[in-house]
């Protein structure tokens, strides 16, 4: 359509306020017609997820959307494009992010085989209502006095702090021992004043137990602890496994 004939029809008020498809129709998204993708995706994706602990907001998962689509089809037998999980990767706010540079060189012996085995000991502890999964990890110490701290607050006079943030100007210490209860979705902190040892480790979970936990799981017989390998800790020292041995023996569960 040409011409005059063409500037008639844009000036046809009638036929402009016509449309082919009705107000929406056309064809809907997967996941909007299929009940249970939400929560099959999430299941399939839950043990390769991390998140920010500080913004619940922020997460990932480790997995491309092909090797999602892939498990979605051998644990459920349902079969989506990879541009649908990336749909219901944008609904679930998980974001594209860029690489940072924390990879480490050193490749470890059977690395895949122990997170295979962490993965199947977590899966067998959830399931078993009885038995608590805590986490745990010591955070970042902090000197106790005026040192500068990043943030804002009201106040009615200005607030001072030291020039530098040299240690001999602190007037202690303090170390924040983190517990975090994956089946309650509870945290529980212990603050250290004198040095992060095995000892200290193992009465943060004895405080956590005799305060929080025996309340919780009245009918455990069994704990697992998840947590890295280093500092009070140490995978590679026998005094943090001679210690949480003495702390089984002392409640009376298995850890």
């Amino acid at each position: 359509m040409t011409g005059a004939s063409g500037l008639f029809a844009l000036s046809d008020e009638e036929n402009a306020n016509k449309r082919i498809r009705l107000p929406g129709g056309g064809r809907k998204p997967y996941y909007e017609i299929h009940d249970n993708i939400d929560e099959q995706f999430l299941d399939v994706i839950n043990d390769y997820t991390a998140g920010n602990p500080i913004n619940e907001k922020v997460k990932w998962t480790n997995l491309t959307p092909k090797e999602i689509a892939e498990k979605l089809e051998e644990k459920y037998e349902v079969r989506v494009s990879e541009n649908v999980i990336r749909q219901l990767l944008r609904k679930h706010n998980f974001r594209r992010r860029k690489a940072q540079k924390s990879k480490t060189a050193k490749q470890v012996k059977n690395r895949d085989q122990q997170f295979r085995k962490i993965l199947k000991l977590k899966a067998k502890y959830m399931a078993n209502a009885d038995n608590p999964v805590i986490s745990m990890d010591t955070k970042k110490k902090e000197n106790i006095g005026d040192f500068y701290r990043d943030g804002r607050l009201y106040t009615r006079e200005v607030i001072k702090a030291n020039d530098h943030d040299f240690n001999s100007l602190a007037e202690g210490i303090v170390i924040p021992h983190g517990i975090y209860d994956l089946k309650q979705n509870f945290g529980y902190i212990n603050i250290g004043t004198s040095k992060d040892t095995s000892e200290f480790a193992c009465d943060s979970i004895m405080n956590w137990w005799k305060n929080q936990g025996k309340f919780d799981y009245p009918n455990a017989d069994s704990i697992l602890i998840l947590c890295d390998g280093g500092g009070s800790n140490n995978s590679r020292h026998y005094i943090f496994k001679q210690d949480i041995q003495k702390l089984a023996n002392k409640i009376g569960v298995e850890i």
